[in-house]
């Protein structure tokens, strides 16, 4: 894994967390809420982004963008693995590029399926 967060995050790098947690929320419990149309429409359209974006999410690009003035930062260890370093950072574990898109993409497919259900059900 690239560079590990071992220094504390500044503000900057908190709200950005905190934005990704929220998101984060929304992702897992979204497709139980009433209102469920935007969400399924929502996930596609975030995968689609993070494959446009060569596996990376916007959010992280834009916190480098901020600190380094460039889109991407290969010393940024969340750039393209916020949830790889999020696991490996809270648990030790250290899942591989490959088990991180079986975990990510399986979970978002059901919860997808979870929402599209809710919403042809209503």
């Amino acid at each position: 894994m690239a560079e590990s967060r071992n220094r504390p995050r500044d503000a900057l790098g908190i709200a950005f967390l905190l934005l990704h947690i929220a998101i984060l929320i929304y992702i897992l419990i979204g497709w139980a809420l009433p209102q469920v149309t935007f969400y399924v429409v929502f996930l596609p359209l975030m995968v689609l982004h993070w494959l446009l974006n060569r596996n990376s999410c916007a959010i992280n690009n834009l916190e480098s963008l901020i600190r380094t003035g460039r889109w991407r930062d290969p010393r940024n260890c969340e750039e393209g693995g916020w949830l790889r370093a999020l696991i490996n950072n809270g648990t030790g574990i250290d899942l591989t590029v490959r088990q991180t898109d079986m975990l990510s993409y399986g979970l978002l497919t059901l919860l997808w399926g979870l929402g599209l259900w809710h919403w042809l059900a209503s």
